[in-house]
């Protein structure tokens, strides 16, 4: 049986991260992925997706990326990046294996790890498979509507989905890029908008990622709630704020949170302005902070009134729609947006909680030797983030480099 100290099972940014720091320590290891290098930002996203960050921020700090450092770099890029990184460090990436088990070694210390090539042994196993698992889509309209249904993860292009009208659920990143892009293509599109944050895409001369950096919000350990909330933010087009107001002067329809379907009628929650306005609430106490830091710290930069105008509200905020006939509205196909939920169904351990959520303090689970790494908030907020996902990995290692230091302990002898 091959056995390896430490062995990675996936290698995105987060496995590519982690055996930078592995390597560095000196701690021999193995990458597993499935697919390809970055294969998620290969073929998981749709066709024209960029980084919600400028290149300048969202990347490791051992490798920048080629051109434009303010530029938002496409999916295609982000893969190759991170093929170009692991070809730097020579991390020893295994591709085209696939992970289907780990258990605890029957025989010894570690665990016994099966995979589509045979089984292996390793003292520590680091799971680097991300946050994107497995899609959610909800049990909501039956197929015997006829309506076209994919998850945002599906999505590839507007010409993937049949003639008609577009109804886009979920107004997170990815669904108001989605709903933008159709809408810029010519579809008639409905956009289901629950709550959510709204940044600034820039602000007095910067961009957002700047501003949550010198006001240490990307440190922030815990999210200002328990409940999830979405960020809508795009690099789409250079980069441009998101504002569903300006989306709705532009034709597109907006309603409230989908809540169910029956009769060929979808129904809506009347929630869209109170999201709305939760959502400026949010993109103003930005401005603020950001006012009240560069004053305090004596930083000249320039004015920025506009972006403290909003447009009127549009006819549909004013006035919810609380119900709409697919069939009627010339309604065709559904983009649910609506995110993903984790998959660690090969982890035969003790190691998640009632939720298949994993049990861990900053990435080290409850089963000793066994190490999470691209868990949204896994230590702070930009834990899931490309720059994030690297630090993490620095504290992983570290904390398995002290376990080996525990267990090469010898007591002098008299």
């Amino acid at each position: 049986m091959e056995k390896i100290e430490a062995l990675v099972v996936g290698a995105g940014q987060a496995g590519v991260a982690a055996s930078e720091h592995l390597g560095r320590a000196g701690i021999p290891h193995l990458v597993l992925e499935r697919d390809r290098i970055a294969e998620r930002w290969r073929t998981g996203r749709w066709d024209s997706l960029v980084m919600n960050g400028p290149a300048w921020h969202d990347r490791f700090p051992g490798l920048e990326f080629c051109g434009d450092p303010e530029a938002f770099p496409g999916k295609d890029r982000v893969a190759e990046y991170f093929e170009a990184y692991a070809a730097k460090i020579a991390a020893p990436i295994r591709c085209g294996v696939e992970v289907t088990a780990v258990s605890r070694n029957p025989d010894g210390p570690g665990f016994r790890v099966e995979t589509s090539q045979g089984p292996i042994e390793a003292r520590y196993v680091i799971s680097a498979t991300g946050p994107f698992q497995r899609p959610l889509m909800p049990d909501m309209v039956p197929e015997s509507a006829g309506i076209m249904q994919i998850h945002s993860a599906s999505y590839r292009n507007p010409a993937q989905l049949p003639p008609g009208g577009v109804l886009v659920v979920g107004a997170g990143s990815s669904g108001a890029q989605i709903a933008d892009e159709l809408q810029q293509a010519g579809r008639t599109v409905t956009l289901s908008v629950g709550p959510h944050g709204r940044p600034p895409r820039r602000y007095r001369g910067r961009d957002f990622v700047w501003w949550l950096g010198v006001l240490n919000k990307w440190d922030a350990e815990a999210p200002p709630t328990s409940e999830h909330v979405t960020i809508a933010v795009s690099g789409a087009g250079g980069g441009k704020t998101v504002d569903f107001r300006r989306f709705a002067q532009e034709g597109m329809r907006l309603v409230g949170r989908a809540t169910g379907f029956a009769g060929g009628v979808m129904k809506f929650a009347g929630d869209l302005g109170a999201n709305i306005a939760k959502g400026d609430a949010d993109y103003l106490a930005v401005l603020d902070e950001a006012d009240a830091w560069a004053r305090r710290n004596g930083v000249d930069l320039p004015d920025d009134p506009q972006a403290r105008v909003m447009l009127p509200d549009p006819a549909c905020v004013t006035r919810p729609i609380l119900s709409l006939d697919l069939q009627a509205e010339g309604i065709t196909s559904i983009v649910w947006a609506t995110g993903y939920d984790f998959d660690f169904n090969w982890l035969k351990l003790d190691v998640l909680d009632a939720t298949g959520r994993p049990r861990h303090q900053r990435g080290v689970s409850a089963e000793p030797g066994l190490y999470f790494l691209g868990l949204p908030w896994q230590a702070r907020r930009g834990s899931a983030f490309i720059w994030g996902v690297w630090h993490d990995a620095r504290h992983v290692a570290d904390h398995i480099q002290k376990l080996r230091g525990y267990l090469s302990y010898a007591p002098a002898t008299a």
